[in-house]
């Protein structure tokens, strides 16, 4: 593993935020392993453990807040946080509307996951977590959409017969599969969506946008972002 290098690039961007201006991170608290409540009602996740780290190096104040995902873009913009870590891959579309930095997590496979093998994926129901690419990915598939606020629903949907399967981040998925006992499998090919992950930020927020980049580079730079992919999502899981 390399050294951990502060760069003089680095260190001169903390010096723009200030270490006693709290920086309030965004996150839903729903879509594990990316970010979740645990049995302690604390945030936790991959995402918690990647915004700690970031908010280390950047030496950044940041305190942790959730927002549920319909709203959590309205909501930075609004200023209710600061800055978003919620699995948000990286769209031109929203970055009509927001920033992104650089991304943390690489792009990863969406999958369907269904009760049979045999679903009609492109004429058939499909659920899908409303305001992700995956909603509208499958809303130009020719199947019919049917979209809801949180991913708990979008499996739920399959379960009781309202949709013949679910569309969503395969890492998201599989577990769930998994632990299904048979009920649910993953069926069709994976697809390939978005930029990777990122921080989403304000517009005109170029000063945090910037530092929380730094950061990222660092964790790449040092392997200690891939150490967490792989805590979390396996050795099999695409790293930097």
């Amino acid at each position: 593993m390399k050294k951990l290098i502060l760069s003089t690039a680095v260190l001169a961007l903390t010096a723009g935020f200030a270490a006693a201006d709290v920086v309030r991170l965004g996150t839903e608290g729903a879509y594990p392993p990316y970010n979740f409540i645990d049995d302690n009602g604390e945030i936790a996740g991959f995402e918690r453990e990647v915004g700690d780290a970031v908010c280390a190096i950047a030496e950044l104040e940041c305190e942790w807040v959730t927002n549920e995902w319909d709203s959590i873009i309205p909501n930075l913009v609004s200023g209710n946080y600061d800055a978003i870590i919620a699995g948000m891959s990286i769209t031109d579309e929203r970055d009509e509307v927001i920033d992104f930095t650089q991304n943390y997590f690489p792009p990863a496979a969406s999958a369907y996951v269904a009760a049979s093998a045999d679903v009609d994926l492109m004429g058939g129901v499909v659920a899908a977590q409303s305001a992700t690419i995956q909603a509208g990915y499958v809303a130009e598939s020719g199947a019919v959409l049917v979209e809801f606020a949180t991913p708990d629903e979008t499996v739920a949907a399959v379960r009781n017969g309202e949709a013949d399967a679910v569309f969503a981040d395969k890492d998201f998925l599989i577990p769930i599969a998994a632990e299904s006992n048979g009920e649910l499998m993953i069926v069709g090919e994976d697809v390939g969506l978005g930029g990777g992950i990122g921080f989403g930020v304000r517009e005109s927020d170029n000063e945090l946008r910037d530092q929380l980049t730094a950061a990222i580079q660092v964790m790449k730079d040092d392997g200690s972002l891939n150490v967490l992919i792989i805590k979390y999502f396996g050795e099999d899981a695409l790293t930097f």
